[in-house]
């Protein structure tokens, strides 16, 4: 089971807080343009940290196969023999290393960060490859 790290739920939740706070501070002063921008911003980036503490595991493997979950209810269970491949996406871009983790069934691909899963992608992978042989 692999979870978000609530390190960056907390993060967000903060800068939702601060993106609010900015909005009443220029409906204040009457800047309707910071307002426009500061609600969606802090409704946004409110609902992504939400979404890391209701639910913090989006990707978990057991005997019989794969769980995951997108969204807030969206749960998935795939058996290990509907699992046509794992492998991880690794782009350098600008000096900088990203990788993602990808799980194709077949009629889906599902993509974790390596924020999602709280570990690198690598490893996840690693792991799912060993689990499900």
């Amino acid at each position: 089971m692999w979870r978000v790290r609530r390190e960056l739920a907390v993060f967000k939740i903060l800068g939702a807080l601060a993106c609010a706070g900015l909005a009443v501070d220029w409906w204040v002063q009457d800047d309707v343009r910071g307002v426009i921008l500061a609600v969606p911003a802090a409704v946004l980036i409110g609902g992504m940290g939400l979404r890391d503490l209701v639910v913090p595991v989006r990707l978990a493997a057991d005997e019989s196969g794969i769980t995951v979950v997108h969204g807030f209810a969206g749960k998935r269970h795939v058996p290990w023999e509907a699992i046509w491949d794992v492998k991880v996406d690794v782009r350098r871009r600008w000096g900088l290393r990203s990788e993602i983790l990808e799980i194709d069934t077949g009629d889906h691909l599902h993509i974790f960060s390596p924020h999602e899963l709280g570990a690198p992608p690598t490893e996840v992978a690693a792991a799912l490859r060993r689990r499900g042989t």
